[in-house]
């Protein structure tokens, strides 16, 4: 590089300098050449910051200084990406200086910024490049970083961490009507630093009825979503935790946040959600670690302030955005597992339960716009959230394995006693609750149709109802697909009952299975088949000679078979 053009870099050198670095620089992005000068100059010319002197540190130092001192008088702000590299770049040097050369770099920055938007801007970007290097998890640190941020950490909230809370305070009260972009970005810094400053700077008076404030103002109240839950969030002792999520629950119910059917903000309710899901699980650690002291009385108020939550839960469980349903299941989960350790239920918790069965029954269901031929993102998230609501329904059958199975009962039935006038999403889900009970009533070996008696009955009663209705012939593909996953599932049946064998060979072999128009339900046919006929092979050796000839075909790849446009299988699966 052009050693004479980079003196025009220095802050102090003079305007022929700084014009010959500028035109040195534009020619340089403008070379075909310009990566080779580029990695040649790394690979020469690298230098560690400790291997400056004293003096160039220093003039790093006021460098940064003088660029922020600069950005209070620019008509106009850099570039986002340039405040949040510079921002890295302060807090880089945060990180190597703060225990030694710079103990005043917080009180440096801020005699600077003041209350100027555009310094406050600056100084919460830095803020959270900070927190970034000392917590994120991210980031892998060596062991000596690690002690390093440790330390860093330990001398912030000795020397300084009252007083950068006290200038989030200042900024939220001056910006939170005149400047949302700020206030959200303060918000943002709070939520971040509580999980390991003293609580109290946050959970008081003062700051938590700003926050609820914030709640009531629609361009904040996600980030004031987003930053009470990081409060709630943070551990403290079980008596205090369940005062602070009760006091904040009285107020924002009072406010008319627990009236969810009245809120059209779906992502305004989706950080609710995270909310209520923080407060429920906090109440719930609260409860079990006041059973584990042996303080009786405070765990029965803590299961008492759960349970006063379990309505407000059911709304957003129910609801039909999936991210809001989603952000709740955890409390949910552990709801049922405090209900799994008590060794009565009360009427209203039965209820409870009933309920949330009920729920993940509806939301298991599929939504008209699930595009099965073309699965995107969007799918992919429902499957997902799906495994989540399997979860639930496994955890439901813990707490009441018969109330399960009657439900499931009563919901397949129903279902496919008419199956030939209903929706395809409803069919569906019947088939699929009865296929998931095989998890959530767990048996040794797979022998759901041995033991116990009531529960063996009604497994059968459901799988002779799902092989003799004829639902097989269902034109979808979920449905069919379902329907084979299931009967393989529950192997097993056909060895008490294998009079019901010939039925679903012919699933499998005709145009519902093998030869099926889709080739996603044919190649995953083809290996349910297969495990089928492995699982039942004693059974089988009556219908060898005739599966294979019906087979045939289709065992020729020179003489396979098409169904226009689509090959019998996947070309990857044949």
């Amino acid at each position: 590089m052009d050693e004479q053009a980079l003196l025009g870099l220095n802050p102090n050198a003079d305007s022929d300098f700084r014009q010959r670095a500028l035109a040195y620089f534009e020619q340089l992005k403008i070379s075909p050449d310009a990566w080779q000068v580029c990695a040649e100059a790394l690979a020469q010319r690298t230098y560690r910051y400790s291997e400056l002197t004293t003096v160039q540190q220093q003039l790093i130092r006021e460098t940064l200084i003088s660029w922020l001192q600069a950005q209070m008088l620019n008509p106009q702000p850099e570039k986002t990406f340039i405040r949040n590299k510079a921002a890295q770049v302060f807090a880089l040097l945060f990180v190597t200086e703060y225990l030694t050369k710079w103990p005043k770099f917080f009180f440096d920055i801020l005699s600077v910024v003041d209350l100027n938007p555009r310094g406050v801007d600056l100084y919460l970007r830095i803020l959270m490049a900070i927190d970034s290097e000392l917590v994120d998890r991210d980031v892998v640190h060596t062991s000596e970083e690690a002690r390093r941020n440790t330390l860093i950490k330990d001398t912030m909230r000795e020397q300084c961490i009252p007083n950068l809370v006290e200038s989030w305070y200042q900024i939220l009260q001056n910006y939170q009507y005149t400047n949302s972009e700020v206030t959200c970005q303060c918000l943002e810094v709070v939520g971040a630093y509580v999980s390991w400053i003293d609580l109290s700077l946050i959970a008081n008076d003062r700051f938590i009825n700003m926050l609820l404030g914030h709640m009531s103002i629609e361009v904040l109240r996600e980030e004031a979503c987003d930053c009470l839950f990081e409060v709630v969030n943070k551990g403290m002792d079980p008596v205090d935790k369940m005062k602070l999520v009760e006091s904040l629950c009285q107020v924002l119910q009072s406010a008319g946040f627990f009236s969810i059917d009245q809120e059209e903000d779906v992502d305004f309710l989706a950080r609710f959600s995270k909310l209520v899901n923080g407060m429920g699980q906090s109440l719930i650690v609260s409860w079990s670690k006041l059973i584990k002291n042996g303080d009786i009385k405070n765990a029965q108020e803590a299961l008492q302030a759960i349970e006063t939550k379990v309505a407000l839960m059911l709304q957003l469980l129910i609801h039909e955005d999936d991210d809001i349903s989603s952000n709740i299941i955890g409390f949910c989960y552990d709801y049922l597992h405090i209900l799994k350790q008590l060794t009565v239920l009360s009427d209203q918790q039965k209820a409870n339960v009933e309920a949330i069965m009920l729920a993940v029954m509806k939301k298991l269901t599929y939504d008209e716009e699930y595009n099965f031929e073309n699965e995107g993102e969007d799918e992919a998230m429902f499957v997902e959230y799906r495994k989540q609501l399997k979860l639930l329904l496994d955890r439901l059958a813990q707490v009441s394995p018969e109330l399960l199975l009657a439900s499931v009962r009563r919901v397949f039935s129903s279902t496919l006693q008419n199956w030939q006038t209903t929706r395809f999403m409803e069919v569906e889900v019947a088939i699929r609750l009865l296929y998931m009970l095989a998890e959530a009533l767990p048996v040794s070996h797979g022998a759901h149709f041995s033991g116990d008696v009531s529960k063996a009955s009604a497994l059968q009663d459901m799988m002779r109802t799902l092989v003799t209705s004829g639902v097989s012939s269902y034109q979808h593909t979920s449905v069919t697909l379902e329907f084979f996953e299931t009967v393989v599932r529950y192997e097993k049946f056909f060895t008490v009952e294998p009079q019901h064998i010939p039925c679903v060979l012919m699933a499998f072999l005709d145009h519902r299975g093998l030869r099926h128009s889709s080739a996603k339900v044919r190649s995953r046919t083809a290996y349910l088949f297969s495990r089928f006929v492995k699982s039942l092979n004693k059974q089988m050796n009556p219908f060898i000679e005739d599966i294979l000839n019906r087979i045939q075909d289709l065992l020729e790849p020179s003489k396979q078979l098409f169904f226009p446009p689509l090959p019998i299988l996947f070309v990857d699966k044949q």
